[in-house]
């Protein structure tokens, strides 16, 4: 049994992984991203269960770990949730539940947490528009990023505060339809 856990691990991982090379990376979502991962400093942890409070507990413990562990080793962490909250609000309201877990782990200021999920909306979008991609994943997941490593990242970066604006006008550029047929590709999705 726990052979056939190992390869379902993988393969979430491994899907992950080429999701992160081809969107994340690859169309330069993330600027940040691609360091940590050439240098495997980005954790994956799947975590099966659909128990919403098993998850918490698998995510406070992701959270002490990555306080715990050097930069060097850990730059952030990908908590891969390929079971549960396929629905985006459903999701949303769960990562609230995180956000205050956070604070009352006294790990606001040092830690936070990103977004992403297979149904990713912005607010104001429908359904599918074309910037709604640079959230959305194969599997629901939440991302644990250093604040002081979000900090450099931001003093380092020139117009950091654009990549937003940049990441919608290329998917505009690119299309709804064109962005969709490559998300699928990669994620094995249709």
């Amino acid at each position: 049994m726990r052979n056939l856990e190992q390869r379902a691990e993988v393969k979430y991982i491994t899907n992950t992984q080429s999701w992160l090379q081809a969107f994340v990376i690859g169309m330069n979502f993330c600027p940040f991203a691609k360091v940590p991962f050439d240098q495997n400093r980005i954790q994956y942890l799947v975590e099966e269960s659909t128990d919403l409070k098993e998850i918490v507990s698998t995510v406070g413990d992701a959270m002490h770990n990555l306080m715990a562990t050097s930069e060097t080793e850990i730059e952030t962490s990908l908590i891969i949730l390929p079971n549960v909250l396929p629905d985006f609000m459903e999701y949303l309201n769960f990562v609230d539940v995180l956000q205050d877990f956070l604070e009352e782990a006294k790990l606001e200021g040092n830690l936070q947490i990103a977004t992403f999920h297979p149904e990713y909306q912005f607010a104001n979008t429908t359904p599918h528009d074309a910037e709604n991609y640079t959230n959305r994943s194969p599997y629901p997941m939440i991302h644990l990023l250093r604040e002081k490593s979000v900090s450099r990242a931001i003093d380092h970066y020139p117009d950091v505060y654009d990549i937003p604006e940049k990441n919608i006008e290329r998917l505009e550029q690119i299309g709804a339809e064109a962005i969709k047929n490559k998300w699928n590709e990669v994620t094995g999705t249709h």
